[in-house]
């Protein structure tokens, strides 16, 4: 059509993306030699080969009668590690937060330029502190520890999971009440309103969906996780999984995978449901 200019087919943005992907392609190269990251060795002869032995061990899969009904029980002590240990470090993770909430301060109120007195501001980031230690230390060297201390079974990946993720909720949650309006919050405070009033009745209500939404997210990623302890001796899935890949038992391992796979998935399923549900 005359009088009209045709729309122009490059990006207009294009010099930034290519920057920015060559900036990373540079940064990943030298990260690469440092982990001496190879994929050659796969393809190697001896490795196919023994790759091929190992996945065609897996066949015929184990179905029998009394084998599924162990995996049944497996599969719900790592259900029910996972769901235990979520709850005990959300009972580590609540206090943590109403701690190193901020926005709860009554002397921040009052103070100088809106700065906490010393000993509250302490008492805060001591609670941040233990929260950042606590999931700083994988669950599965905490795993390693109970199974010392307490012996094999599931109650050395309970503990694990709640001292991890005690310290991963505890951190989010602070973060959560942190990211919201303060007026609500510091208004209860400041007509006489104690902390917990203060935060069931203005924090909460604001960012209920969010906590329970990331809250059922980590147990799904609990029962993950139970599975991998259970091979340093926590019980569940994989402490069995575990011991038919060292009798070199293919098919017991494969039937495991396969009941591992629809415990993450019926996980997925239900942490979706309840997000919706919350949202």
């Amino acid at each position: 059509m005359s009088g009209t200019t045709a729309p122009s087919l490059r990006d207009p943005a294009w010099a930034g993306r290519l920057f920015w992907t060559l900036a990373a392609l540079l940064l990943l190269l030298p990260l690469l030699q440092a982990t001496e990251f190879r994929l050659a060795p796969l393809f190697e002869p001896q490795a196919l080969k023994v790759s091929g032995q190992f996945l065609a061990s897996f066949w015929p899969l184990r179905w029998d009668g009394p084998f599924l009904w162990q995996l049944a029980q497996d599969g719900w002590r790592t259900v029910a590690m996972a769901t235990a240990g979520l709850t005990l470090g959300f009972v580590i993770a609540v206090p943590l937060a109403l701690l190193a909430v901020e926005r709860l301060s009554i002397s921040r109120l009052s103070g100088p330029g809106g700065r906490m007195a010393p000993l509250p501001a302490a008492l805060r980031q001591a609670a941040r502190w233990v929260a950042i230690a606590l999931r700083s230390i994988p669950e599965l060297v905490w795993a390693l520890v109970f199974v010392r201390v307490v012996g094999l079974g599931a109650t050395a990946g309970v503990l694990a999971i709640a001292l991890t993720y005690g310290g991963m909720l505890g951190k989010v949650y602070a973060d959560i009440l942190e990211s919201g309006e303060a007026e609500p919050a510091q208004a209860l405070l400041r007509n006489g309103s104690g902390r917990l009033q203060a935060f069931a009745y203005a924090l909460l209500p604001n960012h209920a969906a969010e906590l329970a939404s990331y809250t059922v997210y980590r147990w799904e990623c609990a029962i993950r996780s139970s599975v991998v302890l259970g091979f340093v001796g926590a019980g569940g899935l994989g402490q069995a999984m575990d011991s038919s890949m060292k009798m070199f038992a293919g098919g017991e391992v494969a039937s495991m995978l396969l009941v591992f796979m629809a415990l993450v998935a019926l996980a997925d399923r239900v942490s979706r449901w309840l997000r919706e549900a919350l949202a």
